[in-house]
């Protein structure tokens, strides 16, 4: 597929446009910051992309309020009394330092994420191993899901793997027959989770968000709106993150 790109201007809007070879025409709003991204088909005049992103232009700026008041996680220091989330939920980092550890390790103790370290540990040796601690809970849980979901839509699959994406909650690889889930969905409720399980494998039946795609949403999960609502209100990392439609 051949993707061409560029930025235009609509009004005071700056939209990031990318040609593809799609039928229908796409606009999100990106958190963190609200940037506008459009997905038009290779055959469709800038006069007509133009009037489609005018059209939409109250719901982009609804959009952009609302990233605009949406809690921002500070720039991790790994230091006590940080705040750190899991399945949601919001605990306080206690940092332990030592010089006879045989392991560093990360626990979820007494409603504390416990980090033992070496006592001269970096903070990118801390936050690499709190990120070793997500993915083994997203190991945990995924696979479940993964089955279940698998089997209430008939897609099977053939891996899945976790991966620190800067701007997507997944994605997959059709003709590889695999999914990617975000590492950071282990700090968003289960729910979410959930969904963006669903919204990977349902790929495989409809590439497109289009009304088929919802469709097929709205059959397996009536509130897949809900969950995915939830996780664009959770705390915003300084990342930027693919609004999933």
């Amino acid at each position: 597929m051949i993707v061409k790109s560029a930025l235009i201007k609509i009004g005071e809007l700056d939209i990031h446009l990318t040609r593809k070879d799609i039928k229908n025409l796409h606009i999100s709003v990106m958190p963190p910051d609200g940037q506008v991204r459009v997905s038009a088909p290779d055959a469709m005049t800038e006069t007509a992309i133009r009037m489609a992103v005018i059209h939409r232009i109250p719901w982009i700026r609804r959009q952009q309020a609302a990233f605009a008041k949406q809690e921002r996680q500070s720039a991790r220091e790994m230091v006590n009394g940080e705040t750190h989330y899991l399945w949601g939920r919001r605990y306080r980092l206690e940092v332990i330092e030592s010089d006879t550890l045989k392991s560093q390790t990360v626990k979820l103790k007494s409603g504390k994420l416990i980090l033992t370290v070496n006592i001269d540990a970096s903070d990118e040796v801390k936050l690499k191993l709190l990120n070793e601690y997500y993915r083994n809970r997203l190991k945990v849980r995924a696979p479940d899901l993964i089955n279940k979901w698998s089997k209430q839509t008939g897609v099977a699959i053939n891996s899945w793997q976790i991966q620190k994406m800067k701007t997507k909650w997944g994605s997959c690889n059709i003709e590889g027959g695999n999914i990617q889930l975000n590492l950071d969905l282990a700090k968003k409720p289960l729910p979410c989770l959930e969904y963006i399980i669903l919204h990977e494998l349902l790929h495989f039946k409809e590439r497109q968000h289009n009304d088929k795609f919802k469709a097929l949403l709205d059959t397996h999960m009536p509130d897949w709106r809900s969950r995915r609502d939830l996780l664009n209100q959770m705390p915003l990392n300084q990342e930027s993150w693919k609004h999933q439609e």
